[in-house]
């Protein structure tokens, strides 16, 4: 029965038009989106801190060997 009432939800949110304001300017306030950003710079840069696998070392020097040595986009 619960699953019944969370289809028709669905459907009933499905069924909205999306002239709304809510649907068609959403916003965050400014402090949910630096805490945002932060939060994404801090996971960035813990990954950023690791190491490449020696795999991806060899799949980049084999893409170099190709393009004739230029390491640079074309």
């Amino acid at each position: 029965m619960t699953v019944d009432k969370g289809n028709k939800l669905a459907r009933l949110s499905l069924d909205r038009p999306s002239s709304s304001k809510l649907a068609t300017d959403p916003k965050l306030d400014s402090t949910s989106q630096k805490r945002i950003g932060d939060q994404l710079r801090a996971m960035y840069d813990e990954l950023m801190q690791q190491p490449v696998p020696d795999r991806f070392r060899e799949l980049l020097d084999q893409l170099d060997k190709g393009n004739g040595g230029k390491g640079g986009a074309q």
